[in-house]
């Protein structure tokens, strides 16, 4: 078979062809023609399999995995970070965005299945493992169709309680594969939705497959300078005395301010292009708000408050902490902006996003495990959607090694 540039990046990220196959969501057909050159992948997959060569040449541990892990509804990996900290491996992964995909093959090694769309794979295709992690999508639930069942007395499982929604794909590999334990992420208000009715066929579900559940709000601005809270949702197999609330998780007090995430612009940090540029590492003026955009949210937040509404910008500055960074980040960056001096405010950059979110080091004054500095290779508005669609990574660290302390020590 002749020599490559893909046959040759595949060989040095020690990947078959089928796993190739399986982590780029391609047929294996199409790896074929590449390897014989008859047809070029693009430059987004040819760096993806670069960066896993990188991966691969990274010398191993020599310490085995404490557990194994699959991650569901992937994102970009801040769940999968947090258990790789706590001493898991990642077995399977999912992710149906193509941009989170990317950024997820740009930090971690294509070692295993990347199949995009959940719904589509058999549970036989998924590997063992002892946890199922994921921040699944909460579409709504209807009851209508289980309180109908109920009325007239005929039975009714988890199938016919979360048909058509993606928790329905949580539910059958939990079923088909019953691993020890699952760590479930969503939303601070899924606890609320639908007046408690979403939370209580999810809670419902997992208990007829066996686990006993258990759930915590926290807030990662004891980790990281953000007000996140965000729901977890934990359960296991056995009785085994687990209690969320001896989970110790620092105060707000405790945790940094901004300046542990804003570039210092001051020459203490390499410039980084797009974000940073010159001897300063000073930030790329179009992260300024331009004069239009800054009149418009200070005249949006003046009529809201006269209206005795609290809607309107975030402003902070290095001894502040933030509001919540969302999805929505990348339109007008009005819920969090950094105040400059004799200047219109900024967005936060991507890489300042990533601090943010706990996937960068360092958190000034803050211990937290060592981190690889997190590769972005999207865009600044797919960035944004990423990071604000994402989980404090330390708080899942912190959820992790909980849980790792529950696990059947017999392992896999």
């Amino acid at each position: 078979m002749p020599t490559t540039p893909f046959s040759t990046i595949r060989q040095q990220a020690g990947l078959t062809l089928q796993e190739v196959a399986a982590c780029t969501n391609r047929p294996l057909e199409t790896i074929l023609r590449w390897e014989n050159g008859e047809s070029l992948p693009n430059k987004a997959i040819l760096k993806v399999l670069t960066l896993s060569a990188k991966h691969a040449a990274q010398p191993p541990t020599g310490q085995p995995p404490a557990f194994t892990f699959i991650d569901l509804f992937a994102g970009i990996g801040g769940i999968r970070r947090g258990f790789e900290a706590a001493g898991g491996q990642c077995v399977f992964t999912s992710e149906w965005n193509p941009y989170a995909r990317q950024t997820y093959l740009a930090n971690f090694a294509c070692d295993h299945p990347f199949p995009a769309d959940i719904t589509q794979v058999p549970v036989q295709d998924i590997p063992p493992h002892d946890v199922l992690v994921g921040g699944f999508p909460c579409q709504p639930f209807s009851i209508a169709g289980v309180s109908k069942k109920n009325a007239l007395g005929r039975p009714h499982g988890f199938a016919d309680a979360t048909q058509g929604t993606l928790f329905f794909d949580v539910a059958r590999i939990l079923n088909h594969h019953k691993p020890a334990a699952f760590m479930l992420e969503n939303v601070k208000n899924l606890e609320s939705h639908d007046k408690g009715n979403t939370f209580k066929i999810i809670r419902d579900t997992l208990a007829q497959l066996g686990y006993s559940v258990h759930w915590r709000i926290i807030n990662g601005k004891g980790f990281v300078p953000q007000n996140r809270e965000r729901i977890f949702i934990v359960g296991f197999r056995e009785d085994n005395g687990f209690n969320f609330d001896d989970l110790v998780i620092p105060t707000a007090d405790a945790g940094p301010t901004m300046r542990a995430i804003l570039h210092p612009q001051d020459g203490s940090e390499p410039a980084e292009p797009p974000y940073t540029a010159g001897p300063l590492a000073k930030v790329d003026p179009k992260y300024t708000l331009s004069p239009k955009l800054w009149n418009y949210l200070q005249a949006y937040a003046a009529k809201h408050k006269a209206r005795g509404n609290g809607f309107g910008f975030g402003l902070v500055g290095p001894e502040d902490k933030a509001r919540t960074l969302s999805a929505r980040y990348f339109k007008d960056g009005s819920e969090i902006l950094v105040s400059q001096k004799n200047n219109r405010p900024r967005r936060l950059t991507p890489r300042e996003c990533a601090k943010l979110m706990g996937f960068d080091p360092p958190l000034i004054g803050f211990n937290q495990p060592a981190l690889q500095k997190m590769i972005i290779p999207v865009s600044d508005t797919q960035a944004y959607k990423q990071f604000g669609n994402s989980v404090v990574v330390p708080a899942v660290t912190a959820v992790a090694q909980h849980i790792s302390h529950y696990l059947p020590k017999s392992g896999r």
